[in-house]
This record gives structure tokens, sequence and C-alpha cells, in this order.
């Protein structure tokens, strides 16, 4: 065989494997998730998440079986990461929204459909929570509009949850 094949070969026999790595931590990920009665909005999210880091892996795995050379690889890798540190560190950044989203999801009590009231001295906003997405969190308030909130900005102001929502997340 020749290095090319070879190199095919090992590709297509990563993609499976990344393939039935995907539909297995589907699978476990579901079964948690129903166990601890998560919503399905969640559920796509932490999908989302487990997939990105699937295809990074994948990615990875791809340029060394394709001769990157390791130094070049190592290089590119610490440039990525000091890229996506100091976006992590940037307040207005959309990495810090994203990062901002994972701690809503996975520490604090707000829930699609709960009622909330943001505690802001010049724009005091009430409402429910119509979705959480990666980036803003969509408020329904009693005059039916949406508002959007980014989620960096959602961390830094206090917010007040309804009294039954409190308990339901207790």
């Amino acid at each position: 065989m020749k290095p090319y094949q070879i190199q095919i070969l090992q590709s297509i026999v990563l993609l499976l494997a990344m393939t039935g790595v995907k539909i297995l931590l589907r699978s476990i990920v579901n079964r948690l998730m129903n166990r601890l009665h998560f919503a399905v909005e969640r559920k796509k999210i932490i999908s989302k998440i487990i997939n990105f880091f699937i295809i990074l892996f994948a990615l990875v795995v791809l340029i060394a079986i394709w001769g990157v050379d390791p130094e070049q690889l190592i290089l590119f890798i610490t440039s990525a990461l000091t890229i996506l540190g100091i976006g992590f560190f940037a307040q207005w950044s959309i990495l810090s929204n994203i990062t901002a989203s994972l701690i809503l999801f996975f520490n604090h009590p707000i829930r699609i459909g709960g009622k909330v009231q943001i505690l802001d001295k010049d724009y005091p906003i009430e409402g429910v929570v119509e979705n959480i997405s990666l980036f803003f969190m969509y408020i329904r308030t009693e005059n039916d509009q949406i508002v959007s909130i980014p989620n960096t900005v959602l961390l830094q102001k206090t917010i007040s949850l309804d009294a039954a929502e409190k308990n339901d997340n207790d």
C-alpha cells in the first residue's frame, strides 16, 4: 500500500470511530439528562458542546495522520489556546458570552419558562425567560415584548426569581 492510501484508511477509521463515540456519548448524556430532569434546550446545548469537542479532537488526529510536523502542530495549538484565553477575558467578546452561557447553564437557577426580574437602576426588566442561547437570554415582558440581554451582562446584574421557581430548583 502507498502511504497516502494508509492515511486515507486511517482517516476513514477515525471518522467511523468518532461517529461511534458521538452516538455512545449522546446515549449516555440523554440517559443522564432524563434522570436529572433537564429541559430539552439544555440537552441541545450539551450535545453542541460534545459535538464541538469531538470535531476538535478528530481534526487534531487528522492533522497528525496527514503528517503535519508535531512542532508546527504544537505551535498552532498553543497559539489558538492563547487567542481563546484572551477572548475569554475580553468583556464583550463572543467567547465571553459563550463562557457566560455555560456558567448560567451549570450554576444558575434560571430556567426557561421561569419568571425573572433583573434589578437594574436604569433599565429594570421583568418577565418570563423565553430562551437562553449561547450569546443571549431572551425575556418576554408583560407587554409581550422580547428583550435580549447578553449573557455577560446578565452575570453582572442582580436577578430576582419568582418564589415558586426558587423552590423548584432546590
